[in-house]
């Protein structure tokens, strides 16, 4: 290779070349992570496939980090920035299934999040001489239970490889092809609380307090494919009926010995400054059911909110890298999903945007995540890598 073309930045041609030369082999990789699903905080087995990869790949790999979590640091030839990319890998027990699943199982796309991430990481160790900076990788455990974020970067993940930015994509129920940016919105926070109430009729009111507060739900869950398919023309509308709402479960428990009745809270609201909002109007529902005692013992988990500015630029890249009518973008937040990715948004500037995995002709419960009917199109993984690393090798030059 010449001197020239070492100092070429990489181009999406080179990147198009490096990553069907390995796309049959991604696609086996995911089909085995996909028959081997491990659980949040035990992906022993999903790790060690990670990181013999990245280290086949060449590049510099710890593992263990927060856990199950392998990070991988890809120095290219020339100076740049450092960006990071992030992957989940934990699969999904089958009580958070929809509408019921059997075994663990990846129904939420983690083998794919976790084999783009492998493949982005190959494609440009292949034009390692051609890259500026520096691409971390982060394979984040135990994703479904918010615990893996948190524990890498307890791990002082961001102290240590000093990322200027984060970025990482989700299997969303969009075309196979495409890719939806999300510039200024993302996924809900979550809340959860504890109303106690006392004396000897205490069941009978925790039964209605759970009812009237329930009722400050101004969305409910899909349950049919054609409720799914207007979930997410709902996403897709600007100031469309999901710029505001509210998602409460609340459930009574058995009384206690001492004839104490604890109703669960749980809740989802956007935009996120409605957390003092709602836990208000539990309070001011619960007030009437005697001498309540209301305790949100910890802040909500913070919301995915995602900067404008990096999802358009990110949204000029696909169109560029991948040709017109590739890009949508999800103008409001999912109403029943969150997100530990929150957690380095928090502290770093990027984007989050959604993957489409439907298939053609296909139903749209194949494609949307925790449905047990999830099915990705396998091509979305060569559409994820293409788009990722020319997006990757850019932001670092």
């Amino acid at each position: 290779m010449t001197e020239s073309v070492h100092r070429h930045p990489i181009d999406q041609a080179a990147v198009d070349r490096a990553a069907a030369r390995i796309d049959a082999g991604l696609r086996a990789l995911r089909d085995d992570i996909h028959r081997h699903p491990e659980l949040a905080g035990a992906e022993r087995r999903t790790a060690a496939t990670v990181a013999r990869a990245l280290t086949e790949a060449g590049l510099d790999v710890t593992t263990g980090v927060g856990g199950h979590g392998v990070v991988g640091v890809l120095k290219g030839a020339r100076p740049g920035r450092t960006v990071a990319y992030r992957a989940d890998m934990d699969a999904v027990a089958s009580g958070e299934q929809f509408p019921g699943g059997g075994a663990t199982a990846h129904v939420c796309g983690h083998d794919v999040h976790t084999t783009v991430g492998v493949g982005v990481a190959k494609v440009l160790a292949s034009l390692r001489e051609r890259l500026r900076g520096k691409i971390v990788f982060f394979f984040q455990p135990a994703e479904e239970t918010l615990e893996g974020a948190r524990a890498m970067l307890a791990a002082r993940v961001l102290e240590r490889y000093a990322p200027a930015e984060i970025h990482a994509l989700h299997c969303g129920p969009m075309p196979v092809g495409g890719i939806a940016i999300t510039p200024g919105s993302g996924l809900p926070g979550l809340d959860r609380g504890t109303v106690t109430l006392t004396g000897p009729d205490a069941a009978e009111r925790a039964g209605r307090l759970a009812a009237e507060l329930a009722g400050l739900s101004t969305v409910t869950p899909p349950e049919s494919p054609a409720d799914l398919e207007r979930l997410v023309a709902d996403i897709q509308t600007p100031d469309g009926p999901l710029a505001r709402f509210v998602w409460l479960n609340a459930r009574a428990g058995e009384p206690g010995a001492d004839g104490r009745v604890d109703v669960g809270v749980f809740y989802r609201c956007w935009p996120e400054e409605r957390h003092a909002e709602v836990r208000a109007e539990v309070a001011r529902l619960a007030a009437p059911y005697g001498d309540p005692a209301v305790v949100f013992p910890e802040e909500p988990f913070p919301a995915l909110v995602c900067a404008e500015r990096e999802a358009r630029a990110l949204e000029r890249h696909v169109l560029a890298a991948l040709g017109p009518d590739t890009v949508s973008v999800a103008h409001a937040a999912m109403p029943f999903n969150g997100e530990d990715f929150a957690l380095f948004a928090d502290r770093l500037p990027g984007t989050y945007s959604y993957l489409g995995v439907r298939r053609p002709g296909a139903g749209i419960e194949t494609s949307s995540p925790h449905r047990a009917a999830f099915d990705p199109d396998p091509r979305a993984i060569g559409v994820g890598v293409r788009a990722m690393a020319g997006w990757l090798a850019a932001r670092a030059a």
